[in-house]
């Protein structure tokens, strides 16, 4: 069956017997053609239950960008270009993620961007905290950075600051280390 007869029965009947790499490749090949919206969903979301089980996170967000782009509901295109956000944050590729946030908050209104915002905000605190956790340090820095020229909160930009001197003493990087902890310090006297 090909085009709009296709069906998400058709589908899962096809790749019951597949391997989940050629599953993949059956799916990626479908998306290419003229399906009906629905089955394109399912196609979508079958791969994204397949590429997180592989931990392949960069195509995980891949495929919710597919279905924020197929979507008709502008909730819908927004609650799916977060959730692509969230997994380019998780697979390390900040400026996809902010490209995908910036579809989503094109598609908000006042209220929805401050939600991203902030959902965004929490995406990133969540990943740094996981480094942290599994002492992958360099990779932790390199989120707290980016928070930084984020619109955050004096309390906190305290806080990232805190956990930075931290993380740069630990790393050996001196430099920043010194840096930042001359910058605290000015602005601790300045209060």
């Amino acid at each position: 069956m090909l085009g709009n007869e296709l069906s998400k029965s058709d589908v899962e009947k096809e790749i019951s017997e597949k391997g989940e790499y050629m599953q993949i490749h059956y799916l990626s090949g479908l998306l290419n053609k003229e399906i009906h919206r629905d089955t394109k969903k399912f196609i979508y979301l079958k791969l994204i239950e397949i590429y997180k089980k592989k931990n392949m996170l960069n195509d995980v967000a891949k495929m919710y960008e597919g279905i924020a782009g197929i979507s008709i509901a502008f909730s819908e295109q927004i609650k799916n270009y977060l959730k692509a956000t969230e997994y380019y944050i998780k697979a390390g590729f900040f400026d996809k993620a902010d490209y995908s946030m910036r579809k989503a908050l094109n598609e908000a209104n006042s209220v929805e961007r401050e939600e991203i915002n902030f959902s965004v905000k929490d995406f990133y605190k969540k990943q740094a905290e996981e480094y942290e956790r599994n002492l992958k340090r360099n990779s932790a820095t390199r989120i707290y950075e980016k928070l930084l020229e984020m619109n955050i909160t004096d309390s906190e930009r305290k806080e990232i600051k805190e956990r930075l001197i931290e993380l740069y003493e630990k790393l050996g990087k001196l430099k920043e280390f010194y840096a930042m902890k001359k910058f605290e310090e000015k602005e601790f006297s300045r209060l």
